[in-house]
């Protein structure tokens, strides 16, 4: 292009976007082949390094090869990045082609002359009012008056006048819009410009991350607006089908955000969206000090880490089907590829969970250990965390809990549903089956997104483990059948013991702990503060056996890990065991045990 000043309509017209999209292409070729070096070293070089070689040298190879990785990540990122932006280029520039190539057939068709500096001559034509003879013709140019002064009432306009003009403005508004577009991507094309050096640090990322933001806002028209935000996710899912290799990549490398976190989009693609997006919110928090970034960041770091290490023998691969910082932070990470398995469970955790380092640790444990054990049922089976959602964050313990609204519940399960709707489409099974596993106030999530229009989504079975209620009375009321609703007590779990909200009124003054220790627990009328207790026979569902748990006060202090145990095999291997089943399709060898 030439300089912004010296920018003509002949310019415009003889500009060959075709070139920019052969370059753009070739970035393309680029990123593609630092995407397959990325894939080569992850599933081949560090698995075989990490299954053949032990000691120093090796741990040293594989800190390389991690670093060489993360390299090849970027180029795949910054590559995409300058594809996207020179068909976005091409794009806005083809489109005043148009305007410009109808103005100048209309000039043509008309025998009108287009002069090099845009004003349009034009011929004599109509007649006078008082001779009858042709009026003169004319010089018209945007921004100024035409050749002629302007009629008296005596003379009646040249009709060719105002066509001129038309014509004329065209012209210009082509070129001033063509040269604000190359003035504007002449400025992103400036920055995506790569570091010296053979490392990546989070500074780079960072600076990637606002690479990315400036691409995404000046392609919105060539590609943001083309993502159907507003639509289903058998529509999403749909659309994403229908679109090219080509396009696919660019929305991936440009949009990892919208494309990693949009419901009916395939896990495999969510997936290499997320792990992009990943690197780029690490950049984007490092260097923060509030304590919402730290404590973000530290979630994002540990979840990082396990993206990067190998499986351990017999684990399924993990899937990142979504990360973001909105909130108190979202992140889903699944346990095998839930669009090949016959067997998908999603388990949605409560009360103070967010995308903290605790997070990252343990809820994502307890999805792979439900993973685990379903595939030992049934090979074909994938578990699913799921913090789509803004779960309540309580300073100070069990009593926020009974004092909790419900809004969060109520948000969460229409995003669960939309979640679940999304699986539903992708899935290709045939007939899958769908476990939604809800612990703690997550029960309570799961319970509101029972109650939206059709249930959610091809659920089959529901888990209700630590809860304080479901937001109904009786587990018929949750649409799966009664028989498939399945819930968890364990004995020293105070969770499952909160008060009825009358209960609570009544024992308001007797201080916190009185929530904690039961003073004023349920004592037989089976009302939770969410309505009917689970565990009880007038809920109607099924219990399984769990472990009682460490006393709520012991030789240790206070502790409420009886609340947290029930997804893990070694200190609750009865309710672990019952769950896998559950989540494997398997509940008819699910034992009951008696109600409370």
């Amino acid at each position: 292009m030439k300089k912004t000043a010296g920018l003509t309509w002949a310019a415009l017209r003889d500009l060959k976007c075709a070139e920019l999209e052969g370059a753009a292409d070739g970035w393309g070729r680029a990123s593609n082949r630092a995407d397959a070096a990325r894939d080569r070293i992850d599933k081949q070089l560090l698995n075989g390094l990490r299954d053949t070689q032990q000691g120093e040298a090796a741990d040293s190879a594989v800190a390389r090869l991690r670093q060489l990785s993360r390299n090849f990540q970027y180029v795949y990122t910054e590559c995409g990045l300058l594809r996207t932006t020179l068909n976005s280029l091409a794009h806005e520039m083809k489109a005043q082609q148009r305007v410009l190539a109808d103005a100048l057939d209309d000039a043509a068709a008309l025998k009108f002359t287009v002069h090099p500096d845009g004003s349009v001559t034009y011929p004599a034509a109509g007649e006078g009012l008082i001779d009858g003879k042709p009026l003169r013709g004319g010089t018209a140019s945007s921004g100024g008056l035409p050749g002629l002064l302007a009629p008296s009432g005596l003379v009646a306009p040249n009709p060719n006048t105002a066509k001129a003009q038309d014509i004329a403005d065209r012209v210009a508004g082509a070129v001033r819009a063509a040269a604000e577009v190359d003035w504007r991507y002449a400025g992103i094309l400036r920055r995506l410009k790569a570091e010296e050096g053979l490392k990546v640090p989070d500074a780079t990322w960072k600076d990637a991350a606002g690479d990315a933001a400036a691409v995404r806002d000046a392609a919105r028209s060539y590609l943001r607006n083309g993502i159907p935000q507003d639509a289903t996710p058998a529509e999403r899912h749909a659309w994403w089908a229908g679109l090219t290799q080509e396009q696919r990549e660019e929305y991936l490398a440009v949009y990892p955000d919208r494309i990693g976190n949009l419901d009916g989009i395939p896990a495999v693609d969510r997936d290499a969206a997320n792990r992009d997006n990943l690197q780029l919110l690490i950049g984007k928090l490092e260097g923060r000090d509030d304590d919402r970034s730290v404590t973000q960041l530290a979630g994002l770091r540990e979840i990082d880490r396990q993206l990067q290490a190998a499986p351990k023998p017999g684990e399924p691969p993990m899937f990142l089907l979504g990360i973001s910082d909105e909130g108190n932070g979202r992140a889903i990470v699944s346990y095998g590829n839930p669009d090949a398995a016959r067997n998908v469970s999603t388990y949605v955790p409560g009360l103070n969970t967010s995308l903290d380092e605790d997070f990252a640790k343990n809820d994502l444990k307890r999805a792979l250990d439900t993973a685990k054990g379903a595939r030992y049922h049934d090979p074909s089976s994938a578990a699913i965390v799921w913090l789509g959602y803004d779960a309540p964050q309580a300073p100070d313990g069990l009593r926020s809990l009974a004092v909790s609204g419900e809004e969060s519940a109520e948000a969460g399960g229409r995003s669960l549903n939309g979640f679940m709707s999304g699986m539903l489409a992708t899935n290709e099974s045939g007939d899958p089956h769908f476990t939604a596993i809800g612990h703690s106030y997550g029960s309570r999530t799961v319970g509101a997104a029972t109650q939206n229009d059709g249930g959610i989504p091809g659920v089959d079975d529901i888990v209700l483990v630590g809860s304080p209620g479901v937001g109904v009375d009786r587990a018929e009321d949750l649409g799966v059948g009664k028989g498939h609703v399945f819930v968890g007590a364990a004995e020293n779990d105070v969770v499952t013991k909160l008060p009825s909200k009358q209960q609570a009124a009544v024992g308001a003054a007797a201080g916190p702990f009185a929530y904690v220790v039961g003073d004023i627990a349920d004592q037989g009328d089976d009302d939770l503060w969410f309505g009917k207790d689970p565990a009880s026979e007038a809920f109607g569902a099924k219990r399984f056996r769990v472990d009682d748990g460490p006393h709520v006060v012991g030789a240790g202090g206070f502790s409420i890990d009886a609340h947290s145990q029930y997804f893990d095999p070694a200190r609750d291997s009865a309710s672990a065991h019952s769950i896998a089943l559950i989540a494997a399709g398997r509940s008819e060898k699910v034992k009951a045990e008696e109600y409370r």
